[in-house]
């Protein structure tokens, strides 16, 4: 669901571009107060999984399309909203910069459609309400099929109104809203079961995780050591090796696209849309996740893996960057607010 910049007007890309800014802004300021120094590296494995689990496209059978995890609504569950938000931004940037995946103006949107409604609206007002204080199999199970597939409705429907704000009479806001849904509902069933595995997985490991997420506490002395561990060996094996069979099938965005308008791509014409083209064509070192002149065969699979885990290795170094910096910000606001504190250690760490 990650959006070109041709579906988009100058005028919408730069807006939500500034509405995606202002909330990474809000979140960093909520995120000092969580973080410590088991959940820095929790953000950055977990940044790296899900952009790994976004290369795996899945054929949705008898449609000739194929959906990808979005990955917001277990970064939300695992790390609480606000980090969440941070770790999906870190990804999509990620993705747009240097696999060129989601155009450079489009990023604005794609944080906004595959960050905002999965961590501010899906899970809190429907997977913690299903889920409530005391999980079970069966909750945690119907709390995020059904939060999954409303945050993605949610972000298909986003992708329909931004185009059409942008004014893209080929994709005619009733016709491609009659394909987006739908399709995305298929993909939000299987995001669903996804994220049902994995949280069950941690909650059977480590219940704590998703507690202390809920309540938006740090993880204080959680040894999550064996979580961080699976985690990462998981994200190396899917970005390394099962990203080999990834659908060759056009995304349901595309998907949508062709069935409306005949095109799974559309051409800008716009000066700022052809620059941030050839910004894009500069940076991204491996587009499509492969090298930049693959011939198909056993070097496409070689570029395929060195995508997978170079892209998870500098999204888990983004991330683990960000909570670092936001950290050390938090411990310089707490020292000035505190002058009198230095002798003492911080009680969190006791907990």
């Amino acid at each position: 669901m990650h959006m070109a910049d041709a579906l988009l007007s100058p005028a919408v890309g730069t807006t939500m571009w500034g509405a995606a800014a202002a909330t990474t802004v809000y979140c960093s300021a909520k995120v000092r107060n969580s973080l410590d120094d088991r959940k820095v590296p929790l953000m950055g494995v977990l940044a790296a999984f899900v952009f790994a689990a976004q290369m795996i496209n899945f054929t949705i059978p008898a449609t000739g399309s194929s959906g990808h995890l979005g990955g917001g609504l277990i970064l939300a569950i695992l790390l609480g909203p606000y980090a969440a938000f941070l770790a999906i931004a870190s990804v999509l940037t990620v993705q747009a910069l240097f696999f060129a995946d989601g155009g450079l103006l489009a990023l604005g949107c794609n944080i906004i459609n595959l960050g905002i409604f999965p961590c501010f609206i899906a899970y809190p007002l429907i997977y913690k309400k299903i889920v409530g204080r005391q999980p079970s199999s069966a909750r945690l199970m119907t709390g995020s099929l059904i939060a999954a597939i409303a945050g993605l409705q949610m972000g298909a429907f986003g992708v329909v109104m931004e185009t059409t704000l942008s004014g893209i009479s080929s994709l005619p806001f009733s016709s491609f809203v009659m394909m987006m849904q739908p399709i995305h509902l298929a993909i939000g069933i299987v995001e669903g079961l996804v994220t049902a595995g994995v949280i069950s997985f941690i909650w059977q490991a480590r219940p704590e995780i998703l507690e202390k997420a809920a309540a938006d506490q740090p993880i204080g002395a959680l040894p999550i050591g064996k979580v961080l561990v699976g985690l990462a060996l998981v994200t190396a094996f899917t970005g390394g090796i099962l990203s080999w069979y990834a659908s060759e099938h056009p995304d349901g965005l595309e998907w949508s696209m062709f069935k409306v308008s005949g095109q799974e791509k559309l051409a800008a014409t716009d000066g700022l849309h052809h620059t941030l083209t050839g910004v894009q064509g500069q940076t991204a070192f491996l587009p499509g996740y492969g090298f930049k002149s693959t011939h198909e065969g056993d070097s496409g699979r070689l570029g395929t893996s060195t995508a997978g885990l170079v892209g998870g290795f500098m999204v888990m170094l983004l991330g683990v960057t960000i909570g670092l910096v936001l950290k050390r910000r938090s411990k310089g606001d707490h020292s000035h607010s505190h002058p009198h504190d230095h002798g003492h250690s911080h009680p969190n760490h006791h907990h």
